[in-house]
């Protein structure tokens, strides 16, 4: 399928490239939607060590299901929540918060609701705490609930900077073409569309890093518009 979006690189070369270096990747979270939001919310800053550090604390020490989350005093969440992160207390109210919604609205089983039309579905996990439209992609993608063109909502600029050279102005814009690029692509499949996220955001993390890329070290350096920029020594146009 032919791109719209770039003038560089194709994103299926990318990815053949990026996972010779890195290998398979498998998703550190949990899939299932309503088990993600409270791993989202068991780290901060949230980051995936964080997360799994605090989500592993409240499974092991109150348990997961949304009656157990919402018995539990509000102070021992809060403590439980302690090896995630910062601002535990914070990040208890939201847990609640999704706890008592999913309880109350859907019966305490989240992915039945998750059904009907995507603009529907979309809206509805964009009411749970700190949900936006990065967020809703990556639970309905891997949740399985639809293959959409997920992006790393921490690294959407690794995609514009190998096929463009340069990151667009704003982050909606950065976004906006990344999620385009695969949605022109990659397949539209499950597999083919968590394989494009977990590479792309493993290579955003370890390598095409938001400051200081490690450029001589970046396996996709010959196909890069941006490395090819650096190696003369200015940004190309």
């Amino acid at each position: 399928m032919a791109s719209k979006a770039g003038k560089g690189a194709r994103v299926p070369a990318v990815l053949d490239r990026l996972e010779s270096h890195y290998g398979l990747e498998t998703p550190p979270w949990p899939t299932d939607p309503y088990e993600f939001l409270l791993w989202w919310h068991s780290g901060y800053p949230a980051s995936d060590a964080a997360c799994a550090r605090g989500f592993r604390s409240l499974g092991e020490q109150v348990g997961l299901e949304p009656g157990k989350i919402l018995a539990a005093p509000m102070k021992r969440l809060a403590i439980v929540l302690k090896p995630g992160g910062m601002v535990p207390e914070l990040r208890a109210v939201r847990l609640k918060k999704v706890a008592a919604r999913v309880q109350d609205e859907f019966a305490g089983d989240l992915r039945r609701a998750l059904v009907g039309p995507l603009a529907q579905v979309r809206k509805l996990l964009k009411g749970f705490p700190g949900i936006a439209d990065p967020g809703a992609d990556r639970i309905l993608l891997f949740g399985g609930v639809a293959p959409v063109p997920a992006v790393p909502s921490n690294v959407p600029y690794v995609l514009a900077r190998i096929r463009h050279g340069r990151e667009p102005a704003s982050y909606a814009l950065t976004y906006k073409e990344a999620r385009q690029a695969i949605a022109d692509e990659v397949a539209e499949t499950f597999d083919a569309r968590t394989r494009a996220y977990l590479l792309l955001k493993r290579h955003g993390q370890e390598i095409c890093k938001r400051t200081k890329p490690l450029c001589e070290r970046c396996p996709v350096n010959a196909m890069c518009l941006y490395g090819a920029g650096r190696r003369r020594g200015k940004p190309p146009v």
